[in-house]
C-alpha cells in the first residue's frame, strides 16, 4: 500500500485527497520508483479542474515529474536496476501514469538517470522546465546566436528555462513581467533585457532592444490581448511560437501587422520531443550537457510537504512563484 493523491470530481486545489492505494508491480517495460520528491506544473492543475488537453477519468491521479529511487522493474527492462537513482520526464497521459504518491509506477522510456551531484527536490524540478523549452528554441525555432528571443511570462519554471537556454545558444533573451516585482531576479537569473509590460510599451521597448529590428522569437504561453504587441514587436518573419494559454481572454489575430510581417505561428507541447524516442535522447544529452556545465540550473522557488499538496496547487495557482514548485515526499 502507498498514499497517492486522488481526485473524484474537477474544481479547485480542495478537490484533491490523499488515500491509500495498492500499488502493482511493474509490467513490460515499467518501472515502480518510490519518490522522493514531485516537480509541479501547470498542465497539473489544468488536469485537476477539467481544463487541460484531455479530460481526467474519474477517479483520478495526476503528476507528470517525480524524483526517487526504483524499488523493482519490468521483467524486460534492462536499463535500470533497484537500487537506480532516477528522475521522470513527462512523456505520457495522466489518465494512463501518476507521479503524485509515495510509490509509483512509471514507464520505463519516460525515466532517466539525472546528475549524480543533483539532490532530489533538484531533479523533480528539471524535465519539464527544460524540455519544454527546449522542444520550442531547439527542436522548432531552431534558435541562433543572431536571434532575439521574447520570453512572456518569463519567471514561470518555463521561462526561466527559455532564458537559460537563449543564453546557452548565445542570443538574446528579453524577459516579459507585469510588474517591477520581479525584474532584478530576471536580470540575475539571465535575462540580457526585462520589460516591465504594465509599465513600459513593448513595442517601443523591443525596438530600441533590438535596434529597430524587432525579436525574431517569440515563445509565448499566454495568448489573450497582449499577443498583437507580441506580433508588432517582431522582425519580419519571425517564428511565434504558442506553447500556454494562460490568459482566459481571447487572442486576437492583428491581420495587418501579420500580413506586412509574415511571422510564422506554431503551436508546440513537450511531447513532442519526449514522446519521441529519439528526439527524447537527443534533448536530454543536451539538457544533461546544460546542467553539467552550470549552463542550465533548476531554479526552485518553494516547497511544501506532500501532506501539504492541496497548498502546493493554492500557491501555484496565485502566480507568485519565482521557478519551480517542489513536493517532498
Amino acid at each position: 500500500m502507498s498514499r497517492v493523491v486522488e481526485f473524484s470530481k474537477t474544481g479547485p486545489a480542495d478537490v484533491l485527497k490523499i488515500v491509500d492505494a495498492k500499488i502493482p508491480e511493474p509490467k513490460n517495460s515499467e518501472v515502480r520508483i518510490r519518490v522522493k520528491a514531485l516537480g509541479l506544473n501547470r498542465a497539473e492543475s489544468m488536469f485537476r479542474s477539467g481544463q487541460y488537453i484531455e479530460d481526467p477519468h474519474l477517479p483520478a491521479r495526476l503528476g507528470y515529474e517525480a524524483a526517487g529511487v526504483i524499488e523493482s522493474v519490468g521483467k524486460d527492462v534492462t536499463d535500470f536496476k533497484v537500487g537506480d537513482v532516477v528522475s521522470v520526464i513527462p512523456s505520457f497521459s495522466q489518465n494512463e501514469y501518476a507521479m503524485y504518491g509515495e510509490l509509483v509506477i512509471a514507464p520505463a522510456f519516460a525515466v532517466v538517470k539525472h546528475p549524480q551531484s543533483f539532490t532530489f527536490e533538484e531533479a523533480a524540478s528539471i524535465w519539464m522546465m527544460f524540455m519544454t523549452a527546449y522542444d520550442a528554441l531547439i527542436g522548432t525555432a531552431k534558435i541562433t546566436a543572431q536571434d532575439a528571443v521574447l520570453i512572456p511570462a518569463a519567471s514561470s519554471s518555463v521561462g526561466l528555462a527559455a532564458i537559460q537556454i537563449t543564453n546557452m545558444i548565445g542570443a538574446k533573451s528579453v524577459a516579459l513581467t507585469r510588474t517591477s516585482e520581479k525584474k532584478e531576479a530576471l536580470l540575475k537569473a539571465g535575462a540580457a533585457h526585462v520589460i516591465v509590460t504594465e509599465e513600459q510599451d513593448i513595442v517601443a521597448e523591443v525596438m530600441k532592444i533590438t535596434n529597430g529590428k524587432g525579436a525574431t522569437v517569440v515563445y509565448d504561453p499566454v495568448g489573450g490581448p497582449t499577443f498583437p504587441k507580441l506580433i508588432a514587436a517582431t522582425a519580419p518573419g519571425a517564428r511565434v511560437i504558442v506553447y500556454g494559454a494562460l490568459s482566459t481572454e481571447v487572442t486576437p489575430l492583428p491581420l495587418l501587422d501579420m500580413i506586412t510581417k509574415r511571422p510564422t505561428i506554431t503551436a508546440a507541447m513537450i511531447a513532442t520531443t519526449s514522446g519521441d524516442p529519439q528526439r527524447q535522447k537527443t534533448a536530454v544529452e543536451f539538457i544533461t550537457r546544460g546542467l553539467k556545465s552550470g549552463a542550465l540550473k533548476p531554479m526552485i522557488d518553494k516547497k511544501f510537504s506532500f501532506d501539504h499538496i492541496v497548498d502546493a496547487h493554492r500557491y501555484m495557482e496565485g502566480n507568485q512563484q519565482f521557478g519551480k514548485i517542489v513536493v517532498t515526499v
